[in-house]
């Protein structure tokens, strides 16, 4: 998007930030707002990525999840290889609108970890257990709905998903 003219408002003061009906992201000092992203049918948390200004106007504009890649510094949308692309039903910003929550349907498989699984956070940490170098992590999922290589082949940065 390379209009000059800014996507979104800049707002005075607190009150409007956090009270008013304006949508005016405050994105951070890498022009970034983080994206929790939920699974409107099962309301698990599928995903945690970042969007900057033009990520977030494509999503809002294309009811399609579109997020920026910080280690490919570029958009991405979520999806567009594996077939597992995310329709946001729902988009929400929290209080001082540093971050968006997407409630999504799911595409395809209905997965959205590059790994193949449901939802990113496929393994889980015990809780009120001493911790040390060697403390496990239970998997939480255990099938993924698809097969990675097959998806995307060998040498594929999975993380585009």
């Amino acid at each position: 998007m390379s209009d000059i003219t800014p996507l979104f408002a800049a707002l005075p003061d607190h009150d409007a930030q956090e009270m008013g009906r304006i949508l005016a992201p405050r994105f951070d000092a890498n022009g970034l707002v983080t994206a929790v992203v939920v699974d409107e049918r099962t309301h698990d948390v599928v995903m945690l990525a970042h969007m900057n200004a033009e990520a977030l106007a494509k999503t809002i504009e294309t009811g399609v999840a579109t997020y920026w890649s910080r280690s490919r510094k570029s958009l991405w949308v979520k999806g567009e290889t594996s077939g597992n692309r995310q329709i946001v039903r729902r988009l929400r910003v929290d209080c001082d609108q540093d971050a968006v929550l997407l409630e999504v349907e799911v595409e395809g498989a209905g997965a959205s970890c590059h790994r193949g699984f449901h939802s990113c956070f496929y393994r889980s940490v015990p809780v009120g257990t001493p911790l040390g170098p060697e403390t496990r992590l239970d998997f939480v999922e255990t099938d993924p709905a698809f097969d990675p290589a097959k998806v995307y082949g060998c040498g594929h940065d999975h993380s585009k998903g």
